[in-house]
């Protein structure tokens, strides 16, 4: 499990800290990038800009993704992910605060493959991110890219 990348795509400082705390609180020791909004999630995945140089064989194992996220937002770097053929299969699990239904709605519209409101008590936050990661780091099976 350790040796998976996870990609999180997240602009509040605190939601990042308190993602990346869960993470250690559940052991899960993946390599995690951090994002900080649209631009760098997709500069990191198709290794352009300060990624430029990055192995682009080397792929996320998950992708978490805050929709309200500024220069791109969440849904476009989503449609952006599933336009190309190299991106196409990664996993997407939105991780956001928004309640609306259309975010929900237009997220699976998008080929997102899991929606998940961030609960606002930190002890169900770190249950989450205890079943997010036995989910898709344990137990999910994706195809070689």
């Amino acid at each position: 499990m350790e040796n998976q990348l996870i990609l999180l795509v997240e602009d509040n400082p605190d939601d990042e800290a308190l993602t990346l705390r869960a993470f250690k609180k559940n052991n899960i020791g993946n390599h995690v990038v951090v994002a900080h909004d649209g631009v760098e999630a997709l500069d990191f995945l198709f290794c352009r800009g300060a990624y430029a140089d990055r192995d682009p064989h080397e792929k996320p194992q998950v992708i978490l993704l805050d929709l309200k996220l500024p220069k791109v937002d969440g849904l476009e770097v989503l449609r952006r992910i599933r336009a190309e053929e190299s991106t196409s299969r990664l996993p997407v699990v939105i991780l956001t605060s928004s309640s609306e239904e259309q975010d929900l709605i237009q997220s699976y519209s998008l080929g997102a493959n899991s929606y998940i409101r961030k609960p606002v008590d930190f002890n169900q936050f770190i249950e989450a991110v205890r079943q997010l990661g036995l989910y898709w780091l344990v137990l999910n099976k994706t195809p070689s890219f």
